[in-house]
């Protein structure tokens, strides 16, 4: 059975820090704080691996439903992280890119983010993608009125509307669908995150939560991906005769 070269894209849901928090008397915050250095060690490490994209879920559509004073740190959290680590991203070569609705994000976050991007945008280092403020079904929704303003326009027709042409208007536009999407926290479910770009990716559930999460972890999801024979909808006959032609 032909099996799966390493990942080139992973994509992972960093869950579990309340939890991770809450087991050690802690407030949740200090999760969130204890996730940031786990961040830096598997961008190291992906990096380390020859994965040429990262994306990480780092805070969804939906948390801002969370209670405002969690809200206010974490987004201070995102904010101090980002500057604190750019610098060292860019001399390591990684080319940093944020996904997701900036248009609830404060103005200084943003002027922050665009300098980052703008930054590293040179980069031919690991490509770390984080989500902030993203959410799946607002992903499709935004490429979907993105085609229909260009109909409306004259740009183009309805019939020049293909899944290629969606794909194209989505967050992850020109960047290859996730191989690998890892949670953490011992959840099985995708959240909301993705949605449409997950279609074919492998999925790795592990019960670590996310401020534990090691190198040996990561290591394990890899190893469960190498073991997984990837048809894309094909027979493994088929599969089997494209790796050897």
């Amino acid at each position: 059975m032909p099996m799966s070269d390493s990942p080139q894209h992973v994509a992972i849901i960093m869950d579990g820090n309340g939890r991770w928090a809450r087991s050690r008397g802690m407030p949740r915050f200090a999760g969130h704080r204890a996730s940031v250095k786990v961040v830096r060690k598997m961008v190291e490490e992906c990096a380390e691996r020859g994965v040429r994209f990262l994306t990480l879920f780092a805070f969804s559509s939906e948390n801002w439903q969370r209670p405002p004073d969690e809200v206010g740190m974490l987004m201070k959290l995102f904010f101090d992280a980002l500057v604190r680590e750019v610098a060292d991203l860019h001399r390591n070569q990684v080319r940093l890119r944020f996904i997701g609705d900036r248009a609830s994000l404060g103005s200084e976050f943003k002027q922050r983010i665009l300098e980052a991007e703008t930054l590293t945008a040179g980069n031919a280092g690991l490509n770390l993608v984080v989500a902030v403020d993203y959410g799946g079904r607002w992903d499709i929704l935004q490429a979907c009125k993105s085609l229909a303003a260009d109909v409306e326009a004259g740009t183009m027709t309805s019939a020049d509307i293909s899944q290629s042409a969606i794909a194209e208007r989505l967050a992850l536009g020109g960047i290859p669908d996730p191989d690998l999407l890892i949670r953490t926290g011992g959840e099985q479910r995708i959240s909301n995150f993705l949605l449409w770009n997950l279609a074919y990716t492998e999925l790795y559930f592990s019960e670590a939560l996310w401020p534990e999460f090691s190198a040996a972890h990561l290591q394990s999801a890899f190893e469960h991906f190498a073991q997984r024979e990837r048809r894309f909808g094909k027979t493994s006959a088929q599969v089997a005769a494209k790796a050897d032609a």
